[in-house]
């Protein structure tokens, strides 16, 4: 029974409300055990008869089994899974084990958001998850990667999750309901629904506050107190028979059972099919038989639907279980790993956990699960196989690779903390040099993902060694990557020439074997700030990948690097294109990720700044959805740096929310960017100009300075620090002396005219426009042709200013560059000529979602491909698309096309 709850209530009507309307979302109900959490779903759903109702929960010995929660829930819908792309049927059919071969689990998340919209165009429909507390974890992440996409889609998901248990269920900005206890007229109407009878007000209070409200420890005690101690005619009992808590009364209650229905009980409890047949089989191989059964189901412990067996509460399971000797439980998972012979990941985790000893049957039929659920993309599941598998194997060289594969697999799943662990404990077993390598480069990754890019630097330096001797094309991997992480700074206290580690590359070597050696000595050159040397040697990659996109994992995302190392805007956002196209065909999300972040930096730099708004906006929702929470800190720099710019104040709240997570959550390699970040869009935000120039000074990285410099340049001097100026000019002038980088140049040129007299200057602003002219950096352009104009009008050259000026104003209008649009539009006016605002509003208007889905469909792709590149549903996609039309006053893809957008 439910009583109260009216609020809780509300706030699912209007979520159901809101999925018959055309509007999707998700809402989390917590609680502690007993709170009512599941009564509030039964009664919300007896009123949505109207909705199609999906139902699934977590079952906590079913945690290890990849994918099976969001198997029940999906069943029912199995048969629209033709319906869906190619790619997300495919992978959605093997995570739910109804193909074989390997699966993606980002596709699977998106077929299993693309199945319920399907579904859902029908009838509007709501998924139900109880217990999420225990889902397994790929399941977990799958549900709610969906429920963060619901947008037009006529779905709902409702989560219930217990609070205080060992597993915690993390929704993270999902909304959420908390049941705390109830009290007066809602405890009075639980009393009366057990007993039947009044209740005498100071004994409901009593009772109340004896256990906090908590409606299954109420609906308990009216069932084991006298109708004289609920009316008040006889004391209650001290302390009252749950002191020990609920649990514990079930327990008591199961250990009034004899031996033989206890036994039966274990079994149940030690169950996770909940089918009566499995459990009756167990059973019986421990002397239990239906009379135990009918017993069980008397004590109120248990109930039978047909062949469904359903335990009275989740606590039943846990108490029951818990109070067994390890014997008794050894036995229970003996018996039932016999009966489940067609069930090989059920019956493989059962023998798991009666075994006590190394057992290599055991070892091989968990390995066996690993593979399974590995080729799922079920990894949490996987890592738990081969990390049981790893604890049943005598030790040596199997155990090192059973944990190293527990390790690659924790880590694909996005638990980094039982990554490292695994990997570390795997680095005392393994000793051939292959896996070796292997090994220390997962270490690595970790590593410069999560804590000390210098120890992630160190791992790489020597997987590089080990690899040498064993295998040339993956030591020169290694070799190269070690050298880009050099190149950013990253050290090893050992000494590690990685160009001396692999031979130079014959003449007829592959075009990509002499690309990857021309990046490592280009990084090493870098390190030694020789920029000369350093682009020369990028120049060779890139004529010899030119001609053909490199889908190299490695050496693709490193030519971007090289890129951005030398400032070579043009390649990096083709370089950035080429890898997100690819991404998004392959629904590679963490790839896609990776992509927008590292293009956005060139669209800052190049004033695409309604793209990089996109991109960055979009790769923060992705990063949410990927476990890796730190990865959320470079798109929401990027965003703090982009309303800065334009002048947003916006910015503020984007500085918060990345301090926040830098405190919450490690960032690892991309940390230096995030804090350079912040620091340009402070000195941005600052009112003083010594406020500005604290934050600006402390840029760090080479590449940022870069495209910062005119604001670091203002600042300085308009601080008086012209020592500090000419110093950074000096630093500009060497890497643009080395790279001849037309951006650098021209910054460059525009500090010498500020630092010049008078006379001098006019020279320098126009050998810096002439650079600008071959330059993708239109902010920089912007801001010469406006110095250019201030000096021209100071000079009293108001006529030959205007050009100047205009050009600025026009620029920044483009750019939505507000303060400097005003400053510009003022200048102007200062002239004597009327600055007069054009009308570009035309596609500042759309939200950063309507820009990607426009980009992608003025590309010819349909809602679906478009739904299936940003990982939405197309509904969603058709909603975004018709708010661009509407916006943009087209009412064609043809007028969409024709368009000219940034």
């Amino acid at each position: 029974m439910l009583a109260g709850r009216d609020a809780e209530r509300a706030a699912i009507a209007a979520l159901l409300d809101a999925a018959r309307s055309g509007t999707g979302g998700a809402l989390v109900v917590r609680g502690v055990a007993g709170s009512g959490k599941s009564a509030l779903l039964a009664d919300a759903l007896a009123g949505a008869g109207d909705l199609r109702v999906l139902r699934t929960c977590g079952v906590e010995s079913e945690s290890p089994l990849a994918f099976a929660a969001l198997q029940r829930l999906l069943w029912p819908l199995r048969g629209r899974l033709d319906a869906l792309p190619t790619p997300q049927r495919g992978a959605l059919r093997a995570a739910l084990g109804e193909a074989a071969g390997a699966g993606d689990r980002f596709l699977a998340f998106l077929g299993t958001l693309s199945l319920l919209a399907d579904a859902a165009e029908d009838t509007p429909l709501v998924a139900v998850v109880d217990d999420a507390h225990w889902l397994d974890d790929a399941s977990a992440a799958a549900l709610l990667f969906a429920a963060r996409r619901l947008q037009a889609e006529r779905v709902a998901l409702v989560f219930a999750a217990r609070d205080g248990d060992a597993r915690r269920f993390d929704p993270g900005d999902l909304p959420t309901v908390v049941l705390g206890g109830v009290s007066g007229q809602d405890a009075d109407a639980l009393l009366r629904a057990r007993t039947g009878g009044d209740i005498d007000p100071a004994v409901r209070d009593q009772l109340v506050a004896g256990t906090g409200g908590n409606p299954l420890a109420l609906g308990e005690l009216a069932g084991v107190l006298t109708a004289e101690q609920l009316t008040g005619r006889e004391p209650l009992p001290n302390p009252l028979p749950l002191t020990g808590g609920v649990e514990r009364a079930f327990l008591n209650r199961s250990r009034r059972l004899d031996e033989s229905a206890q036994r039966f009980l274990l079994v149940a409890a030690t169950d996770d099919t909940a089918r009566l047949p499995v459990i009756l089989d167990a059973a019986e191989k421990l002397s239990a038989t239906d009379e135990a059964l009918d017993a069980v189901e008397r004590a109120g412990l248990l109930r039978v639907d047909g062949d469904v067996v359903a335990l009275y509460h989740p606590l039943v399971r846990s108490a029951v279980y818990r109070a067994a000797t390890s014997a008794q439980r050894r036995a229970a998972h003996r018996a039932l790993a016999d009966v489940l012979s067609e069930d090989p990941d059920r019956r493989a985790w059962h023998l798991a956990a009666a075994a006590d000893r190394p057992d290599q049957t055991v070892v091989d039929a968990l390995d066996a699960v690993a593979e399974r659920a590995a080729s799922r993309g079920g990894h949490e599941a996987a890592a738990a196989a081969w990390a049981r598998a790893a604890e049943l194997t005598d030790g040596g060289e199997a155990r090192g690779r059973r944990l190293y594969l527990a390790a690659s697999s924790s880590w694909l799943g996005a638990h980094p903390s039982r990554a490292a662990a695994l990997a570390s404990a795997a680095a005392a077993d393994v000793t051939e040099p292959l896996l070796r390598a292997r090994l220390l480069t997962l270490r690595g990754q970790i590593e410069w993902n999560t804590r000390s890019v210098d120890d992630g630097y160190d791992h790489v330096v020597q997987a590089a060694q080990a690899a040498a001797c064993v295998d040339e094309a993956l030591a020169q991997q290694l070799a190269m990557l070690a050298a880009s992480l050099a190149s950013f700074g990253a050290r090893s206290p050992r000494e590690f020439d990685p160009a001396a580690l692999v031979p130079t590359p014959a003449p007829d070597a592959p075009a990509r074997v002499r690309a990857a050696a021309a990046l490592l000595q280009g990084f090493r050159a870098v390190g030694c700030e020789d920029w000369a040397t350093a682009a020369s040697c990028f120049r060779n990659a890139f004529a010899l990948t030119d001609d053909e996109p490199v889908d190299d994992h490695v050496l693709q995302p490193n030519l971007g690097v090289a890129a951005m190392l030398v400032d070579d805007d043009e390649r990096g956002l083709r370089l950035h294109q080429q890898q997100l196209t690819a991404a998004r065909s392959a629904g590679a999300l963490s790839m896609v990720e990776h992509a927008l972040t590292r293009g956005a930096q060139f669209q800052i730099a190049t004033g695409a700044w309604s793209q990089a708004a996109g991109a960055a906006t979009e790769a923060l929702t992705l990063s949410a959805g990927t476990g890796h929470a730190g990865l959320t800190a470079l798109p929401t720099a990027q965003l703090a740096v982009l309303a800065a710019l334009r002048g947003d104040d916006a910015a503020e709240r984007h500085i918060a929310e990345v301090a926040a997570i830098r405190n919450a959550h490690p960032v690892g390699l991309t940390d230096f960017i995030v804090v350079d970040l912040v620091h340009w869009a402070r000195g941005l935000r600052a009112r003083q100009p010594a406020s500005a120039l604290h934050h600006l000074e402390q840029i760090s990285s080479p590449g940022f300075r870069r495209m910062a410099a005119l604001d670091r340049l203002k600042a300085a001097l308009r601080t008086g620090r012209e020592d500090l100026a000419r110093r950074w000019l000096d630093e500009l002038e060497v890497f643009a002396a080395g790279t001849r980088a037309p951006a650098a140049v021209a910054v460059v040129e525009h500090g010498r005219a500020l630092l010049s007299d008078s006379v001098g200057a006019e020279e320098h602003f126009h050998r810096a426009l002439a650079a600008h002219a071959t330059s993708l950096r239109t902010p920089d352009r912007a801001r010469t042709e406006l110095a250019f104009g201030e000096h021209l009008r100071r000079a009293r050259r108001r006529v030959d200013a205007r050009e100047h000026l205009r050009t600025a104003l026009a620029l920044f209008e483009d750019l939505g560059a507000i303060p400097w649009a005003e400053r510009a539009a003022q200048e102007l006016r200062a002239s004597g000529e009327t600055a007069r605002r054009r009308d570009v509003s035309t596609t500042t208007e759309l939200t950063a979602q309507e820009r990607q889905v426009a980009a992608l469909v003025r590309q010819g792709l349909s809602n679906r491909d478009v739904a299936a590149r940003l990982f939405v549903s197309p509904r969603t996609v058709d909603f975004h698309l018709r708010n661009v039309f509407s916006k943009l006053s087209v009412t064609s893809r043809a007028e969409l096309t024709a368009l000219a957008l940034d």
